[in-house]
């Protein structure tokens, strides 16, 4: 199944970064790249990640630009609704503040905050009652591509949520493929591996629910301007979830322009 007719995806994930100054001036930048270049939102849909205390500046600062650019969450509580639970953030109250898209299930927040299965559920469960799209991130480590796991793992992850996922919510459902080893290492899957593991996820998908055959599939781990185009050419790779490159105004206009003339 070629992907060819899925508006692509490309998010910037910001992470723990940068400072408020620094933020202003990134946005500002992307703006004026897009007003001097436009890039149509039919060809291609734009987000950006920003720390969870600058969501609503960052969106603020978006609403001036001349094309409509997400704000997405980088987390949400695995708690609903409002209550005594210092430090979290509720689906609700991202879509209260008119959030209306969360990244769940990061390998950093698996890997250093504890983010099991059943925890991703919740916070998936809960983003998707709320009314939230979520872009849910799978993605093996290096021992286990060795080890030839990689597609098992990957799959098992988006089987995981299938239980607390029923058959309209698929459609608010984007997926990001994102190889550990690649992450913010400077390493990138081949066109070709990236590729085949997309195919191997929309298959999968696909047998859970119809909606996986036009499910954006967005390919994450070191995506910068120089691979961008080979991985945009890509028939199932839908978009891109980018870290590093994202900093830079620059680099992350080039990255959605290759999604955007390449689909």
């Amino acid at each position: 199944m070629s992907g060819s007719t899925i508006t692509p995806w490309v998010v910037g994930n910001w992470k723990m970064n940068p400072m408020q100054a620094d933020a202003k001036q990134l946005v500002q930048n992307l703006k004026k790249l897009l007003q001097d270049q436009e890039i149509a939102e039919s060809a291609c849909q734009i987000g950006i990640a920003p720390i969870s205390i600058a969501l609503q500046s960052i969106q603020a600062e978006l609403q001036s630009a001349n094309r409509h650019i997400a704000t997405v969450a980088q987390d949400v509580s695995r708690i609903a609704g409002t209550g005594a639970y210092t430090g979290e953030v509720s689906a609700e109250l991202l879509k209260d503040s008119q959030i209306e898209f969360v990244l769940v299930g990061h390998s950093e927040r698996r890997e250093f905050f504890g983010d099991a299965p059943n925890i991703l559920n919740e916070k998936v469960q809960n983003a998707l009652n709320a009314g939230l799209t979520v872009i849910y991130c799978v993605g093996e480590s290096l021992e286990q591509r060795e080890n030839g796991q990689a597609e098992q793992v990957v799959l098992q992850q988006i089987c995981d949520i299938a239980s607390v996922v029923n058959a309209q919510q698929w459609e608010k459902i984007v997926i990001a493929y994102e190889p550990i080893w690649a992450i913010g290492t400077g390493k990138t899957a081949s066109p070709a591996d990236a590729q085949a593991m997309h195919a191997t996820i929309r298959e999968g998908i696909s047998q859970i629910t119809p909606i996986g055959q036009t499910m954006a599939l967005l390919y994450g781990g070191s995506v910068k301007p120089e691979n961008a185009v080979e991985l945009a050419a890509c028939p199932d790779i839908n978009g891109a979830l980018v870290g590093g490159a994202s900093l830079n105004a620059e680099s992350f206009y080039k990255i959605a322009q290759a999604f955007a003339n390449t689909k």
